[in-house]
């Protein structure tokens, strides 16, 4: 405590300095002979103070040596830290309050980021340490996903709100997360249900052959586009009248009802191994149906053919090395083919084209007549009008 020295008054009348906390008249800590402490906690001068000499309210007195920033106080208290004064030398600050939510805290230091206080309005969160994984950052922001930092919780961090990315939502990204990753998932719905338009595992938009029965779209699906099966390309139950010839249950299927046209209403041929001038369906195939253009020897040689595919009439058979006569003859019901085939001119203009034997393209692993511009014409117009004496006029089958 500053006090008045009972000897020479050279030393300036003090003999010793120590701090206190301001408000202690006394120093026993009960309150008597206390000054009185004003509303911001500075301690209110007594009547004497500043008078050289130290009353019994007074903790020192340096007459005119009382500072605001000195060791003793203008209300002749000695310097304290919350005493409403800045002690240079010793304080940063002293705002004369125990809050530290303001920008004075602890042992009247500056309020800066990492003290471990949380300034009101400044800061969000202050932890008291530089580590940027515990959920409070260096600079005194709470971590978030998006900030590059890896915090608790999460398994990645990218510093981006991107989730069509490998780290969508702070997660390594997954199928059945719920976002699209770009460039590797063509859906993701963030469900297991292999029923809906989205395909777990796989991350694919469902589709017809897919192996999986889409509710509301679907009544069936085997895996396949095969069409000769109990579930054909349309993922409907074969039927008959549904234009797909089912293996081993239809000799054809010419998409309708209508008897009298080759194949009948319960998609049989009626063509029974002779060649007509009306069409006669091609059994195996999709709705593949030959006609003559007039018939000889006893309906077993057919005059310049004509095919038919689906909705299309006009296709043209020319000479190829992948034609494959005694299969066209059992398909038209005969027992094979007798060896005759003559070609020459025809007309191939538009709409007609010229076709050639294939077994891909529109119907695989199964033999047919393709167009011979780019193959597929079933329900689709002919694309090759450059006939050159190739064609066939005539071909005799065995009965």
């Amino acid at each position: 405590m500053l006090s008045c020295s009972s000897g020479s008054v050279d030393d300036g009348g003090f003999a010793s300095f120590t701090t206190a906390m301001p408000g202690d008249g006394d120093g026993d800590g009960d309150g008597d002979g206390d000054a009185e402490t004003g509303d911001t906690g500075t301690t209110t001068a007594g009547p004497n103070c500043g008078d050289g000499v130290v009353d019994p309210d007074e903790q020192c007195d340096l007459g005119e040596g009382n500072s605001a920033s000195g060791q003793c106080t203008p209300n002749c208290f000695i310097a304290a830290c919350g005493d409403g004064f800045v002690y240079e030398g010793f304080e940063e600050c002293d705002d004369g309050n125990p809050q530290n939510t303001d920008a004075c805290v602890g042992d009247c230091v500056l309020a800066t980021c990492g003290d471990g206080y949380v300034q009101d309005g400044v800061e969000e969160c202050d932890d008291g340490n530089d580590d940027e994984t515990d959920g409070c950052t260096s600079e005194c922001t709470p971590g978030t996903c998006g900030d590059g930092v890896i915090q608790a919780g999460e398994q990645c961090d990218d510093g981006n709100a991107d989730t069509s990315d490998t780290c969508p939502a702070c997660q390594f990204a997954f199928c059945g997360d719920g976002y699209v990753q770009a460039g590797v998932e063509q859906c993701d719905d963030g469900n297991e249900l292999d029923t809906d338009a989205c395909i777990p595992i796989t991350c694919v938009e469902a589709f017809c052959g897919d192996g999986h029965i889409q509710d509301g779209t679907e009544t069936c699906d085997d895996g396949n586009l095969e069409d000769t099966d109990a579930c054909p390309s349309s993922c409907e139950p074969a039927y008959c009248g549904d234009g797909f010839a089912q293996e081993d249950v239809e000799d054809c299927d010419d998409g309708n009802n209508i008897d009298n046209d080759g194949c009948s209403n319960t998609c049989e041929s009626q063509c029974g191994g002779s060649f007509s001038v009306d069409w006669c369906p091609q059994v195996g195939t999709m709705e593949q149906f030959t006609r003559c253009e007039s018939v000889q020897n006893g309906g077993n040689t057919c005059i310049n053919p004509e095919i038919r595919y689906g909705n299309v009439t006009g296709g043209i058979p020319r000479q190829h090395g992948s034609n494959q006569y005694a299969t066209w003859c059992q398909q038209l019901g005969f027992s094979g083919y007798a060896g005759n085939v003559a070609y020459g001119p025809r007309d191939c203009a538009a709409p007609k084209g010229g076709l050639f034997g294939c077994t891909s393209y529109d119907e695989n692993n199964i033999w047919h007549w393709c167009d011979w511009q780019d193959g597929p014409w079933y329900n689709q117009q002919l694309d090759y009008h450059a006939c050159n004496s190739t064609e066939i006029t005539s071909i005799t089958c065995t009965p």
